[in-house]
């Protein structure tokens, strides 16, 4: 069974999709196999960790559902935790990342809120809204360590969860 996944492109009157079969091999339906297109292989690279990002945000939202916002960002830091542990999520609390300058380590490191699934970068928030600032922060780390997929979650908001996926 095939299942379509995303939209790729809108060519005025069709449209091209991504699809993954139930054993997860993806491809596009206007691309050969020999020849993927490159938005063919960055749509494919993004969708690959589709489900561990559905993961660490139903998760996130589960605390939120408990608790609500109005906490400090360490409180949601210990509960996310916990859910992570109940989830059987796959992550590191407070890594330290290392940062590169020109091909040299520094001796300043970040300490990212969680690494999940071994790459994937999770900054928590308690404000109450998301700014430019924050979003920056989840940039520069992912520049600086070379991975691909950050989640910024915002416990604060009164309407809810916020959460972002930024992808390089």
């Amino acid at each position: 069974m095939t299942t379509n996944l995303t939209n790729l492109t809108n060519n005025k009157s069709n449209f091209n999709y991504i699809v993954a079969n139930e054993s997860m091999n993806y491809s596009c339906n206007s691309c050969s196999e020999k020849e993927k297109s490159a938005s063919c292989k960055t749509i494919i690279k993004m969708i690959h960790f589709k489900q561990e990002s559905y993961q660490i945000v139903g998760a996130a939202m589960e605390v939120y559902n408990q608790l609500g916002h109005g906490f400090l960002e360490a409180v949601y830091q210990e509960v996310l935790e916990r859910e992570f542990i109940i989830r059987c999520i796959p992550y590191e609390r407070e890594k330290e990342l290392t940062i590169s300058y020109k091909g040299e380590e520094l001796k300043q490191k970040y300490k990212a809120d969680f690494v999940c699934y071994g790459n994937i970068i999770v900054e928590l928030k308690a404000v109450s809204a998301l700014e430019d600032s924050h979003r920056s922060q989840i940039y520069n780390y992912l520049r600086a360590t070379k991975s691909k997929l950050g989640i910024l979650l915002n416990f604060g908001n009164s309407d809810g969860l916020e959460w972002e996926r930024k992808v390089l």
